[in-house]
Formats: C-alpha cells, structure tokens, sequence
C-alpha cells in the first residue's frame, strides 16, 4: 500500500458565523509530523481538534464512494472530509483500533474514529451529513505519533500490529452511535483507545445500566 493523497490547511473563517476553521484543505506533497501536530497543517479549534490524539486524520476512498452515492448532487472529493491523508486499500471496515502501521519514517497507532461535526453538513450544504457519515461508518480515523518524521505522497504504508483484543472503526462509531453497550464495554475495554472515546462508551454503558 501507498499514500495516495495528502492534504493539509491553515484557519480561515468558515460558516454562517465566520468561526475559524482548517476544513478546508489543500494537496500537499509532504506533511512534517510532530507528536502534537503537523507543521503544514493547523487546527481552527484547539479545544476541539488536535493534541496527542488527534494528529492525522485518514479518510477512505471507499468513504467518497458511498457518499457520492447517495449524494449525487454533492460532488464529494478526496480533501473534502478534512483529512490529511488518504490510502486506497485501508477503509474504516479494515483499520481497527490499535493497529500500528510504518508510513514511509513516520511510525503511527490508530487511536479513534473522527467524531464528525456539523462543519460537513454546512461545506455541502446537506442536512444531518454529520449523522448519515457517523451512522454509515464512515467518519475515518485518528493516528496518534510513535515516532515522528515526514510523510511524502506514494510512501509506503505498511501495518505492523493489531492488538489480539480490537474492533474496527465502523464497528466502534457505528456501535457507539447506535448506544449498543455491548460494543461499548468492548470499546471501554482498549486501552489503545483515545481516553475521550472510552469516556463515550462509559456513557454508553451507564445509560444501558
């Protein structure tokens, strides 16, 4: 597997408030990763976006597929969800929390599925696209850094590990949308799992109690 596409922008003022966002994002030929953040790319939102947690964003293909599919009208295209990188083969079906994969030098873990926010809804200008992505499993997904370097476009994508004990994005934001406490506790159960995830299933489960 090869990167297919990187994309990365700064904040601009976005929707009907002006509020700053980096939805909005550009192809780039190589991406500076840290452990906290990009150099190409910045968050609108610090409270809400990037840290540890939440350096790259990776979206799927597949993703743009389902979305056009429904949405014919939309003319989605790869950059448009916010992501920072793209990889024909990896979709949220395939990618499980906790797999840690080699991308070109930069060594990254799967950490969370993206929480999609109304910032979607308002770039195409669809109802409730927020939900239908969260509901479809299809948000993508979160890297935290393990070890730091650049990414250029084609790097090799290789996956190291998966933990013997997982579930894979679509399953966890599908499970978690739908308030199934079983995958809940499952999710509850990873300690690969971004802190603020396990927090969602918790509240998951307590309200199954």
């Amino acid at each position: 597997m090869n990167i297919h596409s990187l994309f990365a922008g700064k904040p601009a003022p976005f929707g009907p408030r002006g509020a700053p966002s980096s939805i909005i994002k550009h192809p780039v030929s190589s991406i500076r990763v840290h452990k906290t953040h990009t150099d190409e790319d910045e968050q609108g939102n610090k409270k809400l976006h990037g840290g540890p947690e939440k350096v790259l964003h990776q979206y799927s293909l597949q993703g743009y597929e389902l979305l056009n599919d429904h949405f014919p009208h939309g003319a989605f295209a790869p950059g448009s969800i916010g992501e920072n990188l793209l990889v024909a083969e990896m979709t949220d079906n395939n990618v499980y929390i906790g797999d840690i994969y080699q991308i070109g030098k930069v060594q990254v873990q799967v950490c969370a599925p993206r929480a999609p926010c109304n910032k979607i809804s308002q770039r195409y200008d669809i109802r409730n696209l927020d939900r239908f992505v969260a509901e479809h499993g299809i948000t993508g997904w979160y890297y935290r850094v393990i070890q730091t370097g650049t990414l250029f476009e084609m790097d090799e994508v290789i996956r190291i590990s998966r933990p013997d004990t997982t579930l894979s994005v679509a399953t966890l934001t599908k499970g978690l949308k739908l308030k199934d406490a079983d995958i809940a506790r499952q999710g509850e159960a990873l300690a690969e799992l971004d802190p603020e995830w396990r927090q969602k299933c918790a509240r998951v489960i307590a309200a199954a109690s």
